[in-house]
């Protein structure tokens, strides 16, 4: 990953609330389990350590969670952690991409009927231009030059 990668990922990541947090039962099975989870539904996941009761340093938490997950590390500032994981599932919003159905197949009108329509309006059309021509046939005899 780039640093401007990481940098884009690094300002997504302030508007994020913590997806849960770790404390003094350290890293546990349960915590990359949640972590896992977390990343079938986002990309980018904000982790809170919390410092007082912590085995470890947040640092340490960040490497071992992300070699478990298989994600990167984002930043780790104070108690925070930020993972990134790439989800072929989600499209750049972070919308869960939809499998497109095939398309049902359109009930076509009997071609009968179809072509009636059609007859009809060309017969519309044709008496409409006759009214027209007859208009203006009618107007050329009344003013004679």
């Amino acid at each position: 990953m780039t640093g401007k990668e990481r940098a884009a990922w690094r300002a997504k990541a302030n508007s994020l609330e913590p997806e849960f947090q770790i404390g003094k039962g350290g890293m546990t099975d349960g915590v990359i389990k949640q972590t896992l989870d977390a990343f079938n539904t986002k990309e980018l996941i904000k982790i809170k350590v919390l410092l007082e009761s912590a085995p470890e340093t947040p640092r340490e938490f960040a490497d071992k969670l992300a070699s478990a997950t298989e994600s990167e590390v984002i930043q780790v500032i104070g108690g925070v952690i930020v993972l990134y994981k790439e989800n072929p599932n989600l499209d750049e919003d972070g919308n869960k991409i939809q499998k497109k159905k095939p398309a049902k197949p359109k009930k076509s009108k009997p071609l009968s009927n179809v072509r009636a329509k059609r007859a009809l309006a060309e017969k519309r059309e044709a008496e409409r231009k006759q009214a027209k021509r007859d208009f203006y046939a009618k107007s050329r005899n009344r003013n004679p030059k």
